[in-house]
């Protein structure tokens, strides 16, 4: 058999079983989540469910997805930040691509990772290098995740003043959490600053030269390691702390969903303290479901457990649930459609780009 043939029946082998397991997983996350939140909807009275989302009101929910623009906002300037003065995009596209990046992960059967991967594909036709790219998207990640958890942190320490058997449980049990975070943040921010990229990257160079493919010539010095180095040298400080501190107020500002939320259903009492433990806590829960889309039914469950803390009834907290859903899909449907286009418009660049058959 030539080395042709060889090579066409490498490429026509099916994927092995691990592999075939592994793109499945969201899915059965997602199935999961179905079943989970179906069961929590038919466990409670659906009628009282649906009278406390009508209470929240159009004029409630366009402030809710007002600030959810203010907080995907947040973090696409925060995303900028990071690759600031090392490629030559303004924030602009960062924040187009970011909810674009939102939209993924909130509406299509894809791990809370799909939108990253994604995004960084995406940045490639702004003429970033694909090296430039994945780091940027890395360092990205990681400001995001250690910020969710000084955030989860405060959470816990606020739940630590509530009185109650429960609500110490639960504080020690999310104190270990955050304690196996802090280990594996530790070792994700090594594989970062101390050369175990490289080792990643030569497991990734199919999709790294693909991004390279897309845009841009790489830079001096080569590979994702390279561009890493340049994202996280000292000099750069300050981008990188803007980057982290504007990703700390994205978190917070989240807060705000659940006191505006709350206040509209009528919920009597509830301080914005009580919101951060709520908002900080729950997005706590759903992110370490990651594997199941959007958190379905993990969102609403982790709703139901904190709402009791503070007297929220499980109708109340379901309802509190699906507010924080209205944006995902008012914000989401036009993010996938952003995508589309950005696909479009460079299908038929790269088509004009071809000449013409003689």
């Amino acid at each position: 058999m030539t080395a042709v043939g060889t090579g066409a029946a490498r490429s026509g082998t099916r994927p092995s079983l691990g592999r075939r397991l592994l793109r499945r997983v969201p899915l059965l996350g997602a199935a999961i989540g179905v079943v989970l939140a179906l069961w929590l909807v038919a466990a409670n009275d659906v009628g009282a469910v649906a009278d406390a989302f009508g209470r929240v009101g159009i004029l409630g929910i366009a402030a809710v997805v007002l600030v959810r623009v203010a907080i995907i906002g947040l973090c696409g300037v925060a995303w900028a930040r990071v690759l600031t003065g090392l490629v030559g995009v303004a924030a602009g596209p960062f924040v187009l691509l970011r909810f674009v990046r939102e939209g993924v992960n909130v509406l299509l059967p894809v791990a809370s990772v799909g939108g990253e991967v994604l995004g960084a594909r995406l940045l490639t036709f702004w003429g970033v290098t694909g090296a430039a790219s994945a780091a940027g998207i890395l360092v990205d990640m990681f400001f995001q995740v250690v910020t969710q958890a000084l955030f989860a942190l405060t959470g816990v320490v606020l739940l630590s003043q509530i009185e109650g058997e429960q609500a110490a449980t639960l504080a020690a049990w999310c104190a270990k959490g955050l304690a196996l975070s802090g280990v594996v943040l530790a070792a994700f921010f090594a594989v970062q600053r101390y050369g175990g990229a490289a080792f990643i990257e030569r497991q990734v160079t199919a999709l790294a030269r693909r991004f390279a493919a897309e845009g841009g010539t790489a830079p001096a010095g080569g590979g994702v390691q390279a561009s890493l180095d340049a994202v996280w040298d000292r000099r750069r400080w300050w981008p990188l702390a803007q980057g982290f501190l504007l990703h700390l107020a994205a978190w917070f500002l989240g807060a705000l969903e659940i006191w505006i939320a709350l206040q509209c259903i009528g919920i009597e009492g509830v301080t914005l303290a009580e919101a951060v433990v709520l908002e900080s806590l729950s997005q706590a829960i759903k992110s370490a479901a990651f594997p199941v889309p959007s958190g379905l039914g993990v969102q609403e469950g982790g709703f139901v457990l904190l709402g009791g803390l503070f007297g929220i009834d499980p109708h109340t907290a379901l309802a509190l649930s699906l507010v924080k859903r209205v944006p995902d899909v008012v914000l989401g449907v036009p993010g996938l459609m952003a995508w589309q286009a950005i696909e479009a418009r460079r299908g038929l660049m790269a088509a004009r780009a071809v000449p013409p058959a003689v």
